[in-house]
């Protein structure tokens, strides 16, 4: 039987009029992994933890198990989420 790893903690910050943020959030529930949403256009103290945490303020932004993902980077966020 084979192990299934626990799936990492899955942060996505986004606005609602990103059309990549969108594309991202339903790619992610498409393959069931749940995911917090962060909208940085309503919650300052995010934004702000978002330029942090990148240097930029464009959107989607990926947090998964600790590793930032910039914009809908599919090879990058299905590495990181052991998807093929």
């Amino acid at each position: 039987m084979a192990e299934t790893k626990p799936q990492p903690k899955v942060i996505i910050f986004s606005t609602p009029t990103c059309s990549f943020c969108n594309a991202a959030k339903s790619y992610l529930r498409q393959r069931g992994v749940k995911f917090s949403d962060v909208d940085v256009s309503r919650d300052a103290a995010a934004a702000r933890d978002l330029v942090r945490r990148t240097g930029q303020q464009g959107v989607p932004v990926l947090d998964i198990g600790g590793k930032i993902v910039i914009g809908f980077d599919r090879p990058k966020i299905n590495q990181l989420l052991g998807i093929r």
